[in-house]
């Protein structure tokens, strides 16, 4: 290699790696992270989707059994309509990017959802409209890192999720549990802006829907209310399907089932 073309090949190849390596090689851990909570958020999600599921409220004075269909298109749009018990037929939740809508069949009217109530309970469930309709995703809304806890499981890894400023998630952070081999979650632990465990959320039972591997039970345990659980049982789920255009939309709210 002669003067000029050595002089050529330092400048545009030697110098950006002594000035900029990590822009060459990037941090393994945080691309490692990064790809677990993509997984996670997608796990129940596609191009589109729907599912049948049945979700069991369990406090300690009283116990009731929903059954409900939901529809999905990417991340942005989520349409949920409760199928039985009979006292809840045709309540529906419509979310399209940040906007969510709720249709109460028995009063024959739509309420627009602000943001600040993302974080309420569905339904009087344990589960918030945000977990409902995943407004906030981990990529997008929270930062993260590989992690370690106290006690680990062999075979298991951990991601630490803290909101990204700005965004009105009561949670200080997250701590995701994964199986190693194939980033299949375990439990989501929740905790507040003083580090203490508020609610705790299992997944279980590995099934495969078409050619979709994915936990078929959700518990969701709040740790500050004894003897009170949420279970979700995927019953159906179909993934990147046709879906009617009309799906997503105010219109489709007050549909009889």
């Amino acid at each position: 290699m002669n003067k000029f073309y050595y002089g050529i090949f330092f400048t545009l190849v030697m110098i950006p790696l002594l000035v900029f390596p990590m822009t060459i090689h990037e941090n393994p851990k945080l691309d490692q992270a990064e790809r677990i909570v993509k997984i996670v958020d997608e796990l129940y999600r596609a191009d589109s989707s729907r599912s049948l599921i049945e979700m069991e409220i369990i406090t300690p004075h009283w116990q009731r059994t929903l059954k409900m269909e939901i529809w999905s298109q990417g991340m942005d749009k989520t349409f949920i309509r409760i199928l039985e018990p009979k006292k809840e037929q045709g309540i529906a939740t419509l979310r399209i990017g940040t906007e969510m809508w709720n249709y109460l069949p028995k009063t024959d009217k739509v309420m627009k959802i602000p943001p600040s109530m993302m974080m309420s309970s569905w339904m009087g469930s344990d589960f918030t409209n945000d977990d409902l309709v995943k407004e906030y995703t981990f990529v997008e809304s929270y930062h993260f890192e590989m992690t370690s806890v106290d006690n680990p499981e062999k075979g298991v890894l951990y991601i630490k999720c803290v909101p990204k400023e700005g965004l009105p998630i009561v949670w200080g952070y997250i701590i995701i549990a994964v199986t190693e081999n194939d980033y299949i979650p375990l439990s989501q632990n929740y905790y507040d802006q003083k580090g203490t465990l508020m609610r705790e959320m299992l997944f279980k039972e590995v099934k495969a829907f078409g050619n979709r591997r994915i936990p078929s039970v959700m518990e969701l345990l709040p740790r500050t209310k004894k003897g009170q659980r949420t279970i979700v049982r995927y019953r159906e789920a179909q993934f990147n399907i046709d879906l009617d255009k009309d799906t997503f939309s105010l219109r489709n709210l007050r549909e009889k089932t």
